[in-house]
């Protein structure tokens, strides 16, 4: 699989390179670019089907590169320092990046998911949902997250799901429709990405879009009564989080 690398630091290609050599020989690094514009030259020119991109680089960033380029029909593992605004972006999307320094163990599993994509030839949506999220100006219940199913990866928009419901390491998403969907991962990261998009944690187990509360029933115990009619308990902890959020306009 052909690769280039995209960092405007050279110890960190020449480090990166020494490590896909050693331990991704299915790797085959056809070029380095030590910026956006030489990056997106690069590109054109070798047509990848892996890029590793820094995301922090002066003038343009490896966001400005993608949102600049026409197609993206190569997968992209990010590399970056612990930057916030980033990983969410790409925890939303579901892609993959690698935090500096880089684990060698996770540089292998990023490696060996690019490959299975490429060879199985599988559209690189969570890269195309990505860029539309760093691009977009759209009502944020049209914003679509990538959900990662046992079957496949599923772009939902944020203002179809109804709520999400946590067992162990696992989450269930309820969708307006009435689908459910499993997805391996825990909750409080669906806490973290749907933060601003008025979901609200209500319990431990329990995370609940704004939009479809009903009402707060005190009857026999706290629940939140749903549009779907679905009754979600509000913990004691909670009690204040969730009055403020139904409060605030």
């Amino acid at each position: 699989m052909k690769a280039v690398l995209i960092d405007d630091e050279k110890h960190n290609i020449d480090n990166l390179r020494e490590l896909l050599n050693v331990y991704c020989p299915q790797v085959e690094i056809a070029g380095t670019a030590a910026n956006a514009d030489e990056g997106k030259t690069l590109i054109m020119l070798k047509q990848p089907d892996i890029i590793f991109l820094d995301i922090q680089m002066p003038q343009k960033s490896g966001f400005d590169l993608l949102k600049e380029l026409s197609s993206h029909d190569f997968e992209v593992i990010f590399v970056t320092a612990h930057d916030q605004y980033a990983i969410q972006a790409m925890r939303f999307a579901a892609v993959d990046y690698l935090l500096k320094p880089i684990d060698i163990n996770e540089l292998q599993a990023a490696a060996d998911r690019a490959i299975k994509r490429q060879r199985l030839k599988d559209q690189n949506r969570q890269l195309e949902n990505l860029v539309n999220l760093l691009k977009s100006h759209q009502n944020k219940e049209d914003q679509r997250i990538a959900l990662n199913t046992l079957k496949e990866t599923r772009f939902v928009k944020t203002g179809e799901i109804v709520r999400c419901e946590s067992s162990n390491n696992y989450s269930t998403f309820y969708l307006q429709d009435g689908e459910q969907l499993l997805v391996c991962r825990p909750i409080y990261e669906f806490e973290e990405i749907l933060k601003d998009y008025d979901f609200i944690r209500c319990h431990q187990s329990h995370l609940v879009n704004k939009k479809f509360i009903k009402s707060w029933k005190k009857e026999y115990g706290d629940f939140l009564l749903l549009t779907n009619r679905d009754e979600v308990p509000v913990s004691r902890n909670k009690k204040e989080v969730v009055k403020k959020a139904l409060e605030a306009n």
